[in-house]
Formats: structure tokens, C-alpha cells, sequence
């Protein structure tokens, strides 16, 4: 985390869009954003009771899957 705190297993919402840095500035609705890649599938939650939480390793997968993505459609990049 930006604190140097560690970062959980099990994250909510707002430890997601950190870990993801989607709240750097990119874009204006970061928490849209996370919302947007779980409503089309690219992201897997897991609810606790009443909430939605993110496992480390689902977004580390999520991310890989990007690169993969990207760098088949930008090979030279």
C-alpha cells in the first residue's frame, strides 16, 4: 500500500482500486472502472456476507491477463 502498510489477501473496493492504480489520476471514476471489469467478467469477486472483495491473486491474474492482451496487440511495445 501507499502507506507501507501490507497488503491483505482479501481487499474491498477502495484497497482494489489502489492496488490496481486506478486512482492515479487516469481515469475519473475509479471505482466505475473496477465496477466496469467485474459487470463484464474480466474481474472475479468474492462476497463476505454482504460485501464484495477482491482476492490478490484474482487481480494479479486479471493484470496478467491485460499484459497478455496488450502486448499481442502492441508486439512491439
Amino acid at each position: 500500500m501507499p502507506d507501507g502498510s501490507i497488503m491483505p489477501e482479501l481487499l474491498n473496493a477502495d484497497e482494489a482500486v489502489v492496488f490496481l492504480r486506478l486512482d492515479n489520476g487516469t481515469t475519473t471514476k475509479p471505482h466505475g472502472t473496477l465496477q466496469y471489469y467485474r459487470d463484464k467478467g474480466f474481474l472475479r469477486v468474492t462476497r463476505v456476507g454482504n460485501n464484495i472483495c477482491y482476492q490478490k491473486k484474482e487481480l494479479l491474474r486479471f493484470l496478467d491477463v491485460l499484459t497478455e492482451h496488450q502486448s499481442k496487440n502492441n508486439p512491439s511495445e
